[in-house]
């Protein structure tokens, strides 16, 4: 079975390599799919293409794991690659009730699409990257909360 977990990742954090990880143990192929920020929701850090590049290097390891970005709603997406399950994470209660929310609007649009929902490890559950990028600029240590990598990478951002 093929599933999608699809996120901004910027940046990478401890988390989401965790539930990619327990998501591709579940899914014989798992679609790591890369907004690419268009929506003008959320003003990423990374480019797509660095963000891309970042998940590919912390992925290699997953022989069933393929990253890509999409732009667009994320059902047409999920549609044209003919995957109608998606992975989500939620850190607690008031990710659970942003998710459902989402899950119900995505059913709307998408009724063939299923959403699972993998809790995040205890500690996990308040990392968030929009945090994980504050501290970044502020010059705190983010090294608990990403890889070396993305530490590095999130390091050279800030100081371009």
């Amino acid at each position: 079975m093929h599933a999608i977990f699809p996120g901004t990742f910027d940046p990478l954090t401890r988390g989401h390599l965790d539930l990619i990880i327990r998501a591709a143990k579940l899914f014989s192929h798992l679609l790591v799919a890369v907004n690419g920020g268009e929506s003008g929701v959320k003003k990423p850090l990374f480019s797509t293409e660095e963000r891309l590049t970042l998940l590919k290097a912390e992925l290699q390891h997953l022989p069933n794991v393929e990253v890509c970005a999409f732009s667009g709603l994320l059902v047409d997406f999920a549609e044209d690659k003919h995957i109608m399950t998606m992975v989500r994470g939620v850190r607690n209660s008031v990710d659970c009730d942003y998710e459902m929310q989402l899950a119900h609007m995505n059913g709307q649009l998408q009724p063939n699409l299923e959403v699972i929902f993998l809790a995040a490890k205890a500690e996990y559950s308040f990392v968030r990257a929009s945090w994980v990028k504050e501290i970044a600029v502020l010059g705190g240590d983010v090294s608990a909360f990403v890889t070396s990598r993305v530490a590095e990478a999130l390091k050279n951002k800030i100081l371009s």
